[in-house]
């Protein structure tokens, strides 16, 4: 299968429309011998302080003599394998999963490939420290355990200024972009510039989950002030301080950093906005998705979560999509949206808003409505009770709770919580992890419902395809192809998700739909087609196997 893979493609122009694998980064090109490139070719000791080529003791005889490594290692050699076991035995005997955070982000610092091999090989148990739950405690405590830098920094001090800004980031082949402006990190609330560690976190998983090239990547904070009175007093913390900027000065800075990633890195580089507050998400995702390849999977939850099930309800059902967004009902924190509160709702909300008798909470609403699924996404934690589990278990045999919002703390139930209020019969998942929980002698196993399972493989998919911009289409096509990885056997458990352990493969269908939505709706620029989507998508990830050098 692997020979197959590699006769598919160039090696010269795999990645986003013909960008060539400078850095041997891509699977096609695990066998060939690359030149440890930095500004020049890195050896001696600077090769050692170079995390993109930096391979510790398993440098060969060859390489040692080859770059000048001699005199600066041990003697021994070891293979990459034996490196990820000691280093995760390493991890293991860390009390907090914020010292496993630290050590992990250590690691990314000092030898890429290894941190990408580590979280390969061990997603499931990797992935909740470099991500949710933990990576917001890292931002809540970022500036204490800032050691260094790990992407750009954008904040009003350079105005005027930001293209220069971006010419600083030492890679030219940007592909992938995350950006937040630290407003609503998770569930936590205004973290400023310190929620940078959201970024860092969604593009370590752009690579290990998705494929992406970790030289493609770039995370962007946006720093206008924060609101945190906390960090304002926290003479360790590393943001601007002062009042969150808005109005014309906001804008007019978003404006000038779109403007320049467009310049600086071409049509064709994916900007996913991250964890900005409600107001300023939905104008920043209608006003750029006309003229930049834009994707937001914050709002393309919530209200976007029911546009995208109205959209498949309709295309299944073959009714119009007002018709399917009729079974559609939501709650915010005024209760039950309904057409008598349309002239107070936020724009996103009105097609939500039908025809009802006004309910001012949850629990009544699932009373009146008789819902067979319920969703959370509000970051509101323990919203769903003890009451509203038990009416949802009296309305239905096996009722479908998904409670996604993030981190922990913030879920609207734990599962323990969800199977015994329905005495076992509730199907459950979750955003953050949960552990399997036993009730009445039966063992549950939690579904996982993260965006990991989505946005790596979709944002793979854009570059592989060269797509310019982000269709609603393909968010229904990469959600499909996710469907389509689930087992009876997963369903037998009560999993309503694939396992994590197969998640590049996952991804790798998720990238083969998206890009054939670009190729069909003609939003696709790298041309001729790849006959075998799925084939070529498996050949362009990037692999974190050593290389050997010349």
């Amino acid at each position: 299968m692997e020979s197959n893979l590699k006769e598919l493609i160039n090696p010269s122009s795999t990645v986003g429309g013909g960008v060539e694998d400078v850095y041997g980064e891509d699977r096609a090109t695990e066998d060939q011998l690359v030149t440890p490139w930095t500004f020049s070719v890195a050896s001696g000791y600077s090769l050692l302080r170079e995390p993109q080529h930096n391979k510790g003791l398993a440098f060969t005889e060859k390489e040692r003599d080859s770059h000048y490594l001699r005199g600066l290692l041990p003697p021994a050699i070891i293979t990459q394998q034996l490196q990820e076991k000691k280093l995760m035995q390493n991890i293991r005997q860390y009390q907090s999963p914020l010292q496993k955070y630290m050590a992990l982000m250590d690691l990314q610092e000092r030898n890429e490939r290894l941190f990408f091999k580590l979280l390969v090989d061990n997603v499931e148990e990797l992935l909740p420290i470099v991500y949710t739950p933990t990576v917001g405690e890292a931002c809540q405590k970022y500036g204490s355990i800032f050691r260094r830098s790990q992407g750009l920094y954008i904040s009003l001090k350079e105005k005027g200024k930001i293209l220069d800004v971006l010419k600083n980031w030492p890679q030219r082949s940007i592909q992938v972009i995350v950006v937040t402006d630290g407003e609503r990190i998770l569930g936590l609330g205004d973290l400023g510039c310190q929620g940078m560690g959201i970024p860092v976190g969604k593009l370590a998983l752009y690579t290990a989950l998705g494929g992406v090239r970790p030289s493609a990547c770039l995370p962007v904070t946006i720093d206008v002030g924060t609101n945190n009175e906390k960090l304002l007093n926290d003479e360790f913390y590393i943001g601007l301080r002062q009042k969150r900027a808005t109005g014309k000065e906001y804008t007019d800075l978003l404006d000038e950093f779109m403007a320049a990633v467009k310049q600086n890195y071409g049509e064709k580089v994916l900007i996913q906005f991250e964890d900005f507050a409600n107001h300023n998400a939905f104008q920043l995702l209608a006003k750029y998705n006309t003229t930049h390849l834009v994707f937001n999977d914050d709002i393309q939850a919530g209200t976007g979560i029911a546009e995208l099930i109205a959209l498949e309800m309709s295309k299944k059902a073959n009714t119009t999509l007002e018709e399917a967004r009729k079974k559609i009902w939501l709650v915010d924190s005024k209760g039950l949206i309904v057409s008598s509160r349309k002239e107070s709702l936020q724009e996103f909300k009105k097609p939500w808003a039908h025809e009802h008798e006004p309910v001012n909470n949850l629990l009544d609403a699932v009373k009146a409505i008789k819902p067979t699924i319920l969703i959370g996404s509000s970051g509101v934690g323990r919203s769903f009770t003890k009451e509203v589990i038990e009416a949802m278990a009296s309305l239905n045999e096996r009722p479908l709770i998904m409670a996604l919002s993030n981190p922990t703390p913030q879920s609207e139930c734990t599962a323990e919580e969800a199977y015994t209020h329905s005495k076992g019969r509730a199907i459950f998942a979750t955003g953050s992890p949960f552990d399997p929980f036993e009730y009445n002698g039966k063992v549950f196993f939690p579904g996982q419902a993260n965006n990991a399972y989505i946005f790596p493989g979709f944002g793979f998919g854009l570059v592989i395809s060269g797509a310019i911009r982000v269709h609603e289409d393909m968010v229904l096509a990469a959600s499909e192809a996710l469907a389509g990885q689930v087992t009876k056997e997963n369903f037998d458990k009560g999993l309503i998700y694939p396992p994590f352990t197969d998640i590049r493969k996952i991804s790798a269908q998720i990238a083969a739909n998206v890009a054939a939505k670009a190729y069909e709706l003609g939003l696709a620029t790298h041309l001729p087609r790849p006959e075998n989507l799925v084939a070529y998508a498996e050949s362009c990830m990037y692999s974190p196997v050593y290389r050997q050098y010349r």
